[in-house]
């Protein structure tokens, strides 16, 4: 898929290697046009870096120096991360009082959808006792 006028991508999780990099961030700055990558990473992800970081460099963006620093990653310890990448806890955009307040909204829905349920099966037991009697 291309989208055409994407001029900034913002990765929350690093890729697992610079060519998942390359692929991520090649949404901006096509055809000729600027555009700008912002990657997040934690400590757990700093074995991954120094591939990203020197593909960074070639591209002539600054590397601030400690990430070039970063010890060299082994190919056993790569091919264990990009089968099985960290796992992390999923990230909210939405505040934690609107999540409750949607959460409260979807109880009182459904506690009305059962009684009104339950109202229209009174009705229809009560309509078939009458027609049982005659």
């Amino acid at each position: 898929i291309d989208f055409k006028g994407v001029n900034m991508v913002i990765n929350y999780d690093l890729p697992t290697s610079a060519v998942e990099y390359i692929h991520r961030i090649g949404r901006t700055g096509r055809a000729g046009h600027r555009g700008k990558a912002v990657t997040f990473f934690t400590e757990d992800d700093k074995p991954l870096l120094r591939s990203i970081a020197n593909v960074i460099q070639r591209a002539g963006c600054p590397v601030p120096d400690y990430i070039k620093h970063l010890p060299k990653l082994q190919s056993k310890q790569k091919k264990k991360l990009i089968k099985k990448p960290l796992k992390r806890e999923s990230i909210r955009t939405t505040p934690e009082c609107f999540l409750k307040k949607a959460k409260r909204k979807m109880k009182t829905i459904k506690e009305n959808m059962k009684e009104k349920k339950k109202v229209k099966e009174d009705k229809n037991g009560s309509k078939l006792q009458t027609v049982s009697k005659s």
